[in-house]
């Protein structure tokens, strides 16, 4: 399955799509990106005069692309749009700020895929190479 058939079956649009590309995916990781356009919505509000990425969207990012992504990939042909995928756990650490116009690095290692459950080591690196953020997170299949 290629890249943009899968970012065609995310069940997201815009401005709540933060997936750009995928740049590599199989049976037991993925890596995708997303850069933060300094024009949306939460950093209208998000620390006045000093907008920073909400560490709720940076974990939505790692979500999308290292647990969603990876998800329709190893269900391959048996994902449809009556099937979801729910993120059920996540624990982050966040390690240094995301600013806008930022384009970060997703990359997802599978913990384990079995009864429905999906588990991903992930972190999110920013241009320059560093970890901003890094966690584990789940979900199930629906």
């Amino acid at each position: 399955m290629k890249s943009q058939e899968i970012i065609s079956r995310l069940p997201y649009s815009k401005p709540f799509l933060f997936v750009d590309e995928i740049t590599k995916i199989d049976e037991s990781e993925v890596e995708g990106n997303f850069t933060f356009d300094e024009n949306l919505d939460f950093y209208k509000g998000h620390f006045e005069n000093y907008p920073v990425t909400p560490g709720v969207i940076l974990t939505e990012t790692m979500a999308q692309i290292g647990l969603v992504c990876l998800g329709i990939f190893l269900l391959n042909n048996d994902f449809n749009k009556d099937i979801s995928i729910a993120l059920t756990s996540a624990n982050m650490e966040f390690l240094k700020p995301v600013f806008p116009n930022e384009k970060v690095t997703v990359v997802s290692e599978k913990m384990f895929f079995r009864f429905g459950k999906l588990k991903c080591k992930v972190n999110m690196t920013n241009a320059n190479g560093i970890v901003v953020c890094t966690g584990e997170i789940a979900g199930m299949i629906v």
